[in-house]
């Protein structure tokens, strides 16, 4: 099961050339990545980055990211799964940015 992150620019470009993250602040504070499902990154989107530009979406395949991955009820008491350790750069399937749609929201498009 592929799972999503999304971090801004800056965030994504720092983990890019360190080769690993320890997450965006929201994710430093809490002590651990989240990440969202296909089925809640649109709610992520409109809720923790609506009036940003810039952003990068990341895809991870859940299964290589072992037991430091646990799923967590979080928002309308649905699973999130947050990562409790850094995350490798070589562990990203897939990263390309994501656009905001003329008019509001974002362009996510087809999901891995």
């Amino acid at each position: 099961m592929m799972i999503f992150k999304v971090l801004r620019d800056t965030e994504w470009q720092q983990f890019r050339a360190a080769g690993e993250t320890a997450g965006a602040p929201v994710d430093l504070a809490d002590g651990y990545i989240h990440f969202s499902t296909a089925e809640t990154l649109a709610g992520t989107l409109d809720k923790h980055f609506s009036g940003e530009d810039g952003l990068w979406l990341l895809a991870c395949d859940a299964e290589i990211l072992g037991d430091a991955l646990r799923w967590e009820p979080s928002r309308g008491g649905l699973l999130f799964p947050h990562l409790y350790r850094a995350l490798r750069l070589d562990e990203v399937a897939l990263s390309r940015p994501l656009p905001r749609k003329p008019g509001g929201g974002f362009e996510i498009g087809a999901l891995p």
